[in-house]
């Protein structure tokens, strides 16, 4: 039976649109608003961006934008898998940190039932699911306060099978299936990282894991569309297929020479724009619920991507800008007042959806309040368009720069669609700044410093660069 991702028709009709109107002069102010002429100016850089992209696609660390055409096989092996989990664990849970886990969440998020975990078994039909993101000591014992660890199967998500925070988890978890299951402890483990070096792989060959390869040209940030991801979705039930299907879709439009017709690139140059201009904020504003955990997930593509203390040439530029996540409606009542009235240092990217999967009608009543009967016979689906669209206006009439992008529905195609599209104007922006996109030492110093606190062999040296930092004062707690 034919996919209806398979129908270009339908394909084309679930094409996202960026609306970047409100970056512009024209709308948003000669003040803080783009020119034509300015766009133009950095329109050669942007289209070098995407040839350095085009020439380099598949090599070093751009194995990611090969993910939607070359895992036909994985995908067969993680659907089978996937079966007979949703069959026979009544749990599934990812161990795993930063890309491990936040692509997972996200997804989980955008295409399975809000309350999923609550619905009953009859409904559902799959385990729950659950993300363990952190070593908080209090979480790990609440997870294991309502699983079972011998009805569930847990996926250890690490590419170096070093990450002190998931390998400590794999470490309390494994004992507990040891003790519950003795020798069948294995079957309940699922191992996902890289297949030619580390600990975790030297663990699932000795221990017979079932184990999936994270390619050694995907970082944890952009790996959300192979087995990091791709299992959790399968999972739950996701049509894995299809979401590769939207990613292969979006970057066939990224690889677009003609700049107007290629909106990661242009919102490249945008950003690029803006960064120069010293925009140093970027808020990820989604109209729906479902969209939350996509503002978190591109919290981390933007910020370990892109800010970056040094260029490749070795000048220092500490570059990049500061992503915030926030959600309407709900912080329209929380942030927006500084997004309208505060620094202009911002630029705000609204996700807006066109069809939502649900309608809800306005009831009737409160006939002797207007302030309230005015609602009655609307939809929550027009209050929240309009909710967005008076965000949208009031930014813009205060000379905030904003966009939009908008998703014809939420669902598999378009999921694959928007993080595909995100990782793309990722890899362009790095071009254009002229940083190492895809390095973190950042987070390596944080990484080596957690070692020699913990006394791990080889970290002498920073252990004793720690125990020399100058003592805290007692005069400056209080």
């Amino acid at each position: 039976m034919a996919k209806r991702y398979q129908n270009r028709e339908w394909k084309n009709s679930m094409r996202l649109r960026l609306d970047y109107n409100n970056m512009m002069s024209e709308f948003v102010g000669k003040n803080e608003g783009f020119t034509t002429k300015e766009i133009n100016q950095v329109k050669g850089k942007a289209l070098e961006a995407l040839d350095k992209i085009k020439q380099s696609r598949g090599k070093g660390w751009l194995g990611w934008t090969e993910l939607p055409y070359n895992q036909a096989e994985i995908v067969a092996d993680i659907n089978a898998t996937a079966k007979k989990i949703r069959k026979t664990a009544k749990n599934f849970v990812v161990l795993g940190i930063g890309g491990s886990a936040l692509g997972p969440i996200a997804v989980f998020q955008a295409l399975c039932h809000l309350h999923y975990n609550d619905l009953p078994s009859r409904v559902r039909k799959g385990p729950k699911f659950y993300v363990e993101d952190n070593v908080d000591p209090e979480r790990m014992k609440a997870l294991l306060d309502v699983i079972n660890v011998e009805e569930t199967v847990f996926n250890v998500i690490t590419k170096s099978g070093s990450t002190s925070e998931t390998m400590t988890q794999y470490l309390i978890i494994y004992d507990l299936l040891k003790q519950k299951l003795g020798d069948k402890a294995k079957e309940h483990i699922i191992a996902t990282t890289s297949a030619n070096a580390g600990n975790l792989i030297k663990l699932a060959k000795t221990e017979d894991f079932k184990t999936f390869y994270i390619p050694d040209g995907v970082g944890g940030r952009f790996s959300e569309l192979c087995p990091v991801g791709l299992l959790p979705a399968a999972v739950l039930g996701i049509d894995i297929g299809e979401m590769l299907a939207g990613a292969q879709y979006m970057d066939k439009i990224c690889m677009n020479g003609t700049f107007v017709k290629n909106p990661a690139l242009i919102n490249a140059a945008l950003q690029y724009i803006a960064i120069n201009k010293g925009k140093n904020v970027s808020v990820m504003m989604p109209y729906a619920d479902g969209l939350k955990f996509v503002a978190d997930w591109y919290c981390q593509l933007w910020a370990e991507s892109l800010g970056k203390e040094v260029d490749l040439n070795g000048n220092r530029v500490n570059a990049g800008q500061t992503p915030v996540k926030s959600l309407g409606v709900t912080d329209q009542h929380s942030q927006v007042q500084l997004y309208t009235e505060g620094p202009f240092d911002k630029v705000i990217t609204f996700l807006a959806v066109d069809k939502y999967r649900e309608e809800v009608v306005i009831s009737n009543g409160c006939e002797d309040i207007p302030d309230v009967h005015f609602l009655c016979g609307h939809t929550m689906n027009e209050l929240i368009s309009a909710e967005r669209s008076a965000t949208e206006y009031a930014l813009t009439v205060k000379e905030r720069l904003n966009h939009t992008i908008y998703l014809p529905e939420i669902n598999a195609f378009t999921i694959g669609e928007l993080l595909y599209y995100f990782e793309m104007q990722t890899a362009f922006e790095g071009e254009m700044l002229g940083v190492d996109t895809y390095n973190q030492p950042g987070v390596e110093n944080g990484k080596n410093a957690t070692y020699a606190l913990l006394g791990r062999k080889g970290y002498e040296k920073k252990a004793e660069e720690l125990n020399s930092a100058p003592a805290k004062k007692a005069e400056f707690i209080c």
